[in-house]
C-alpha cells in the first residue's frame, strides 16, 4: 500500500527516527545507495520558484540512480488547465512518485486521493516537512540525540514553524515558537502539537515573549514575509525588528547555533554576522535537504 508524505503529523516516532538514520547513512555512504532508485522516475511539479528544493531533489534523485522530470506549473502554463485530481492520476501513470511544491495544501490532498504512487509535499502553505527533516538531521549531527534538542523558532508563524512543531513533538524535543502578536501559529497546529507531545514527552511552547527562548541551544528564523505574501515590508518591519536573529539575542538566550531555512534576507530577519559566523548551521541545513529527501524517497519507493 502506498504511503504519502503530506505532513509528518501522521508518522510515528519510530518511523521518523528510521528516516533520520537512513538520511545519515546515505550522507556518509553514498556509494551504497547509488542504485537505490534504479529505473525509478519522479515527477516534480512546482507552482512556486525554488533554489534548494529543486536542485536538492534533482541532484539527489540522480545520485540514487533515478530520474526526475521537472514541471514548472507557471512557465509551462499548467496552472489551472486541469483539476489537481486528474493531474495526480495522470502523472501516476508514468511516474513512481510525485513531488509537489504548491500554494495550497488542498492541492496535495487532491493529488494524493487519485495518484496511485506516493505524493511528497515539497512545500505548501501549511507545512514544509522535507525542510523539518533536514533540520532535525542537522540537530542530530550536532547533538547526537534529537530528543535533547531545545530549539526556539523566532518570527512569523508559518509552514516551517508548523512542521518544526509537529516533528519536534513526535520526537520528544523541546520546541518553542515565538512570534510577534498577530502572527501566531494556527491554533489547530498548536493543539495537534500538544496532543503529540503528550505521547512523546516533548515540550511545546508558543509565546510572543522573546524571553521564552532563554536556554535554547538553537535559534531558528525564517523570512518575515512568506513567498506569495504581498504585504509591503514597510508595514511589518517595525513589528518584526525586535525579533531579528542577531548576536545580542543569541547571547541573551545562551544559544550556540543559528538556523534558517533560506532564502535569507541579510540584516532583516537575521544578520550577516550570524549567517557567516561559526554559529551558523545554514549551509549544513541546506546540504541536508538532499540527504533527508533521499531518505524519504528510498523509504517510500523501495520494497520493505
Amino acid at each position: 500500500m502506498k504511503k504519502d508524505l503530506l505532513t509528518f503529523a501522521d508518522w510515528s516516532k519510530a518511523e521518523l527516527l528510521s528516516l533520520l538514520k537512513l538520511a545519515q547513512q546515505t550522507k556518509q555512504n553514498p556509494a551504497d545507495y547509488r542504485k537505490a532508485l534504479d529505473g525509478k522516475a519522479v515527477a516534480a511539479l512546482f507552482e512556486k520558484p525554488s533554489l534548494r528544493t529543486r536542485v536538492s531533489f534533482d541532484i539527489g534523485i540522480n545520485k540514487l540512480g533515478g530520474h526526475m522530470v521537472y514541471l514548472d506549473s507557471q512557465a509551462g502554463k499548467l496552472a489551472g488547465r486541469e483539476d489537481a485530481r486528474d493531474m495526480g492520476a495522470n502523472l501516476a501513470c508514468w511516474a513512481d512518485a510525485i513531488v509537489a511544491r504548491v500554494y495550497s495544501h488542498n492541492t496535495l490532498v487532491q493529488m494524493a486521493e487519485t495518484a496511485k504512487v506516493p505524493v511528497i509535499n515539497a512545500l505548501c502553505d501549511l507545512y514544509h516537512p522535507c525542510q523539518a527533516l533536514a533540520d532535525f538531521l542537522t540537530v542530530q549531527e550536532v547533538l547526537g540525540d534529537v530528543s535533547q534538542c531545545r530549539l526556539a523558532y523566532i518570527g512569523d508563524g508559518n509552514n516551517v514553524s508548523n512542521s518544526l512543531l509537529l516533528m519536534g513533538a513526535i520526537l520528544g524535543a523541546d520546541i518553542r515558537v515565538i512570534t510577534p502578536k498577530g502572527h501566531e501559529v494556527k491554533g489547530q497546529i498548536l493543539d495537534q502539537a500538544h496532543s503529540l507531545a503528550q505521547q512523546s514527552g516533548a515540550k511545546i511552547v508558543a509565546s510572543t515573549d522573546l524571553d521564552a527562548a532563554r536556554g535554547c541551544q538553537f535559534l531558528y528564523t525564517d523570512t518575515w514575509l512568506s513567498m506569495g505574501d504581498t504585504t509591503p515590508l514597510a508595514e511589518i518591519k517595525d513589528k518584526f525588528q525586535p525579533f531579528q536573529l542577531n548576536r545580542q539575542l543569541m547571547d541573551k538566550c545562551g544559544a550556540d547555533y543559528a538556523m534558517h531555512c533560506q532564502p535569507a534576507h541579510r540584516e532583516l530577519e537575521i544578520t550577516s554576522e550570524l549567517i557567516d559566523g561559526e554559529c551558523s548551521l545554514l549551509l549544513q541545513q541546506a546540504e541536508n535537504r538532499m540527504h533527508a529527501q533521499n531518505a524519504i524517497l528510498i523509504s517510500l519507493l523501495t520494497a520493505h
